[in-house]
Protein backbone atom coordinates (compact mmCIF):
# COMPACT_ATOMS: atom_id res chain seq x y z
CA UNK A 1 0.00 0.00 0.00
CA UNK A 2 1.34 3.34 -0.95
CA UNK A 3 0.14 6.88 -1.37
CA UNK A 4 2.19 6.86 -4.59
CA UNK A 5 -0.41 4.47 -6.00
CA UNK A 6 -3.14 7.10 -5.66
CA UNK A 7 -3.35 9.34 -8.69
CA UNK A 8 -3.34 13.09 -8.17
CA UNK A 9 -6.96 13.12 -9.37
CA UNK A 10 -8.16 10.30 -7.09
CA UNK A 11 -7.80 7.23 -9.30
CA UNK A 12 -6.39 4.26 -7.38
CA UNK A 13 -3.71 2.59 -9.50
CA UNK A 14 -3.25 -0.48 -7.31
CA UNK A 15 -6.63 -2.02 -8.18
CA UNK A 16 -6.83 -0.88 -11.80
CA UNK A 17 -6.92 -3.82 -14.23
CA UNK A 18 -4.31 -2.23 -16.48
CA UNK A 19 -2.00 -1.72 -13.52
CA UNK A 20 -2.39 -5.34 -12.42
CA UNK A 21 -0.83 -6.79 -15.59
CA UNK A 22 2.03 -8.13 -13.46
CA UNK A 23 2.80 -10.98 -15.88
CA UNK A 24 3.35 -8.62 -18.77
CA UNK A 25 4.48 -5.25 -17.34
CA UNK A 26 5.82 -4.13 -20.74
CA UNK A 27 2.29 -4.33 -22.14
CA UNK A 28 0.88 -1.82 -19.66
CA UNK A 29 -0.53 1.27 -21.30
CA UNK A 30 -0.59 3.04 -17.93
CA UNK A 31 2.29 3.09 -15.46
CA UNK A 32 0.33 4.96 -12.86
CA UNK A 33 0.21 8.63 -12.13
CA UNK A 34 3.33 9.09 -10.05
CA UNK A 35 5.43 5.94 -9.99
CA UNK A 36 8.87 6.21 -11.52
CA UNK A 37 9.37 9.94 -11.09
CA UNK A 38 11.16 9.62 -7.75
CA UNK A 39 13.62 7.07 -9.17
CA UNK A 40 14.29 8.99 -12.38
CA UNK A 41 12.77 6.22 -14.51
CA UNK A 42 10.27 8.79 -15.79
CA UNK A 43 10.71 12.51 -16.44
CA UNK A 44 7.95 14.71 -14.99
CA UNK A 45 8.88 17.41 -17.50
CA UNK A 46 7.55 15.15 -20.29
CA UNK A 47 4.15 14.68 -18.66
CA UNK A 48 1.15 15.95 -20.59
CA UNK A 49 -1.23 15.70 -17.61
CA UNK A 50 -1.98 19.22 -16.34
CA UNK A 51 -3.24 17.81 -13.04
CA UNK A 52 -0.03 15.89 -12.40
CA UNK A 53 2.13 18.87 -13.32
CA UNK A 54 0.20 21.20 -11.01
CA UNK A 55 -0.15 18.81 -8.08
CA UNK A 56 2.93 16.63 -8.14
CA UNK A 57 5.55 18.75 -9.89
CA UNK A 58 4.71 22.37 -9.09
CA UNK A 59 3.09 22.06 -5.65
CA UNK A 60 4.96 18.93 -4.53
CA UNK A 61 1.77 17.33 -3.20
CA UNK A 62 0.77 13.67 -3.14
CA UNK A 63 -2.75 14.25 -4.47
CA UNK A 64 -5.18 17.09 -5.00
CA UNK A 65 -6.64 16.19 -1.59
CA UNK A 66 -3.67 17.98 -0.03
CA UNK A 67 -4.09 21.17 -2.04
CA UNK A 68 -5.25 24.30 -0.22
CA UNK A 69 -6.64 25.57 -3.57
CA UNK A 70 -8.69 22.40 -4.24
CA UNK A 71 -12.13 23.99 -3.98
CA UNK A 72 -11.32 26.70 -6.54
CA UNK A 73 -8.95 24.77 -8.85
CA UNK A 74 -10.12 24.94 -12.46
CA UNK A 75 -7.72 22.19 -13.51
CA UNK A 76 -9.02 19.41 -11.24
CA UNK A 77 -12.66 20.48 -11.42
CA UNK A 78 -12.37 20.62 -15.21
CA UNK A 79 -11.66 16.89 -15.07
CA UNK A 80 -14.44 16.20 -12.60
CA UNK A 81 -16.94 18.11 -14.74
CA UNK A 82 -16.38 15.81 -17.74
CA UNK A 83 -19.07 13.35 -18.69
CA UNK A 84 -18.34 9.93 -17.33
CA UNK A 85 -18.95 8.00 -14.17
CA UNK A 86 -15.24 7.58 -13.38
CA UNK A 87 -14.66 11.32 -13.04
CA UNK A 88 -17.36 11.58 -10.38
CA UNK A 89 -15.80 8.62 -8.56
CA UNK A 90 -12.31 10.17 -8.68
CA UNK A 91 -13.76 13.35 -7.15
CA UNK A 92 -15.47 11.26 -4.48
CA UNK A 93 -12.11 9.62 -3.67
CA UNK A 94 -10.30 12.95 -3.26
CA UNK A 95 -13.08 14.31 -1.09
CA UNK A 96 -13.03 11.14 1.03
CA UNK A 97 -9.26 11.51 1.51
CA UNK A 98 -9.67 15.18 2.46
CA UNK A 99 -12.20 14.22 5.13
CA UNK A 100 -10.84 10.86 6.37
CA UNK A 101 -7.16 10.64 5.39
CA UNK A 102 -5.06 8.33 3.25
CA UNK A 103 -5.01 5.33 5.60
CA UNK A 104 -8.80 4.99 5.66
CA UNK A 105 -8.95 5.51 1.91
CA UNK A 106 -6.39 2.82 1.17
CA UNK A 107 -8.10 0.35 3.50
CA UNK A 108 -11.35 0.74 1.57
CA UNK A 109 -9.77 1.10 -1.87
CA UNK A 110 -7.82 -2.14 -1.54
CA UNK A 111 -11.17 -3.98 -1.70
CA UNK A 112 -12.12 -2.48 -5.07
CA UNK A 113 -11.96 -4.37 -8.35
CA UNK A 114 -10.94 -1.30 -10.36
CA UNK A 115 -9.50 2.25 -9.99
CA UNK A 116 -12.63 3.42 -8.14
CA UNK A 117 -15.35 1.89 -6.03
CA UNK A 118 -17.82 2.37 -3.19
CA UNK A 119 -17.29 4.00 0.18
CA UNK A 120 -19.52 1.97 2.48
Amino acid sequence: MSILEIGCCGAYCRTCMEWQKEKYPNERTCRGCKLGYDSGERDINKSKCRIKICCFKEKNLETCADCPDYSTCKIIHGLYDKNGYKYKKYKQSIEFIRKNGYDKFIKIADTWKGPYGKFD
